[in-house]
């Protein structure tokens, strides 16, 4: 499968370093709700995602009539971290069960990027694949160059909770499906020593949500906010509000 720009490593599509807060192309905010901390089951079946309605996220490339793509998100905050539920409607799995640590991004997957401080050019990066293999990295920019680093010391409680569900088919490499979800919790932990990490309410953090499905070509990229052509312009991110 060929590989594509949402980990190139180089230039971001962006002018300066920085970016006032949400001054940019009137960037959304999302009011981000607290909750207590809940096990994760790929379901999304806790009480309290029903208590939030879910975000819809658009496809960068045109969608033909009758192609069952949606997908859909929603965020809580606890005081250890962030809970991600990621619904995708799909017709196949265009994905194999590749090692953690791997480029996932060159099969289906779900990502998630956190820019908690607007102080550093540093910002997080978390993939999963339908199969629960996972890729968290850290994006540092050094002026318009950016070079993903790996999380080390990776365990205990610096470990993301994750676990996900396919539905209508097999869990298997290819299989037809109808959908499958990546249900997620982020440790304030993993993101030291990143200013701003532990959310509390009135905290705001620039984030983005995407997913990428491999079924057909052109290769379909589904975001919350379209930020370019590169997953990685930090800069026009929206904002996380934790209320």
């Amino acid at each position: 499968m060929a590989t594509i720009p949402a980990f190139t490593v180089g230039r971001a599509d962006r002018p300066p370093l920085f970016a006032p807060r949400n001054t940019v192309n009137h960037l959304p905010v999302l009011e981000v709700h607290r909750t207590r901390d809940f096990d994760v089951t790929g379901l999304g079946d806790h009480r309290a995602w029903s208590k939030i309605e879910p975000i819809d996220m658009t496809c960068r490339e045109r969608v033909k009539r009758g192609e069952k793509c949606a997908t859909w998100f929603k965020a809580l905050w606890s005081t250890r971290g962030i809970y991600f539920f990621v619904d995708c409607t799909d017709e196949r799995l265009s994905a194999t069960r590749q090692p953690d640590f791997a480029p996932l991004f060159q099969q289906d997957v779900v990502e998630v990027f956190l820019w908690p401080s607007e102080t550093l050019p540093i910002y997080f990066e978390y993939n999963i694949s339908p199969f629960g293999s996972e890729l968290p990295i850290l994006c540092p920019h050094v002026g318009r160059e950016y070079m993903p680093w790996q999380a080390w010391n990776y365990h205990g409680k610096r470990r993301v909770r994750k676990a996900v569900n396919v539905r209508g088919g097999t869990a298997e490499p290819g299989a037809v499906i109808t959908g499958w979800s990546a249900e997620f919790f982020i440790p304030a932990a993993l993101l030291h020593p990143l200013p701003n990490r532990k959310p509390a309410r009135g905290v705001e953090w620039r984030a983005n949500v995407y997913r990428i499905d491999y079924d057909r070509k052109p290769t379909r990229h589904f975001t919350w906010k379209d930020v370019g052509p590169s997953f990685h312009n930090h800069h026009l991110y929206p904002t996380l509000l934790f209320v």
